[in-house]
């Protein structure tokens, strides 16, 4: 009786999950998991056309709702609106900027972080008052803090800043339980900017590099995102799912 009472417990199935960044990519496939598992799923998105695409994907009670991540007002008003929930996921995001940092201007770098670091700070901040208890915020970082390479400074300052701020939310927060979900190199459109024979060249050589030797598919991350949903008893942890990318 003991573990059937535990598996009731860590079950999604009309639990209430907000997904910043979900209309597409990671945010879009763990959207998708979680409504097949019974979910009632709020994907954002700044843009609607994509909402609308999005939610073709997902089942009937599912809401899309447009919103400015980079703007504090705009957020304010989506968790006010929203209400009372259960779980909130981030991973929104813009195409990934490469250049060395002779060439980028602190200006472009600033408005990088506009999303990615200051968007999840204030989403965390307007949401964490409305989750239900036994809720949960999982954001999302990258494998580049921890294995940069040239042309990285942006995304590794990013990603490193996310690991401190998860950390520092769940001592906060507690006990609403905070982790992020460390990608290494993944199939999504934030790759869209490159020319595709580029793009699977770079796959291709990489995928090689990797003791799975495969790259993963959004899909394939959407399973850590709803493992740190269900987890009860995980908080300030960072999960590396790169295929062992750091290890080579």
């Amino acid at each position: 009786m003991e573990n059937t009472a535990q598996v009731s417990k860590s079950s999604l199935a009309n639990k209430k999950i907000v997904v910043l960044g979900g209309s597409a990519g990671i945010g879009l496939a763990t959207a998708r998991a979680a409504a097949a598992e019974g979910a009632v799923v709020i994907i954002v998105s700044s843009n609607q056309q994509r909402i609308d695409q999005a939610l073709q994907q997902l089942p009937a009670g599912s809401k899309g709702i447009i919103a400015d991540l980079t703007d504090e007002q705009q957020i304010k008003d989506l968790f006010n609106g929203i209400g009372k929930f259960d779980h909130l996921v981030f991973t929104a995001g813009e195409n990934l900027y490469l250049a060395n940092i002779g060439d980028i201007s602190l200006a472009d770098a600033q408005r990088f972080f506009k999303l990615r670091y200051w968007g999840a700070f204030s989403a965390v901040k307007y949401a964490a008052p409305n989750i239900n208890p036994g809720g949960s915020i999982t954001l999302s970082g990258g494998t580049v803090s921890r294995r940069p390479q040239s042309g990285w400074s942006l995304g590794a300052s990013i990603c490193t800043a996310m690991e401190g701020f998860t950390r520092a939310m769940a001592v906060e927060l507690a006990p609403l339980r905070v982790n992020m979900v460390c990608p290494g190199l993944v199939k999504t459109d934030l790759w869209s900017n490159m020319p595709e024979a580029d793009r699977d060249n770079f796959f291709n050589t990489y995928a090689g590099m990797l003791p799975v030797k495969f790259i993963a598919e959004a899909d394939d991350l959407a399973e850590s995102y709803l493992y740190l949903m269900r987890q009860r008893y995980s908080t300030g942890e960072v999960i590396v799912v790169d295929g062992g990318g750091v290890l080579v």
